[in-house]
């Protein structure tokens, strides 16, 4: 399964922690408890019985299926650290930008046979920090994966292909069958 966009700008963030995030089943379910003020918000983020929550808390279950360890691991990983965060989103959206690695089908409008031919390239880009802001902004408001995939196409075609927008004019970027896209703050 090849990773989505929005999975990798929240990997980016969590780059920025300065702490490790709890560990241990009982560490995590107190810090959710905590989080979401009382074990019944965290038994329905997580799917399962406020009982089995207690149970985490006190210690008596330590080790979680596989299933609820991811979920235990991602919802605590969504509220750790917001203004570290924050601070990072920000710095991205307005002076650093991002690094985008993906490894996709990229093309033009031509004719067949030209070198133009959509292809399977392996790029490796920095992107502006008005691309980090709308994708970030992007991914806050809900936008699919197609649309987050988008703008970061439009950013790959202004700085890869036309070279920050000093060649190559108009043209139109196909970016399609991603296999892998990483990005790094």
């Amino acid at each position: 399964m090849v990773e989505s966009i929005g999975d990798s700008l929240d990997r980016a963030l969590e780059s920025a922690f300065t702490r490790r995030p709890p560990q241990s089943a009982q560490a995590q379910m107190k810090y959710l408890v905590k989080q979401l003020k009382g074990t019944r918000a965290v038994a329905q983020a997580l799917g399962i019985s406020q009982r089995t929550v207690e149970r985490y808390v006190k210690g008596q279950l330590k080790r979680p299926r596989q299933d609820l360890r991811g979920r235990m691991e991602r919802e605590v990983k969504k509220r750790w650290q917001p203004q570290v965060r924050a601070k990072a989103k920000q710095k991205a959206a307005s002076t650093d930008g991002l690094i985008v690695s993906t490894r996709a089908r990229f093309g033009f409008t031509a004719a067949p046979g030209t070198t133009d031919d959509a292809r399977i390239r392996d790029i490796t880009q920095a992107l502006p920090p008005q691309f980090a802001d709308r994708l970030f902004t992007a991914k806050e408001q809900g936008a699919t994966e197609r649309q987050l995939l988008q703008i970061a196409a439009e950013g790959l075609a202004q700085m890869y292909f036309r070279a920050n927008n000093t060649r190559a004019h108009g043209l139109g970027v196909e970016f399609t069958d991603v296999e892998h896209i990483d990005i790094e703050l």
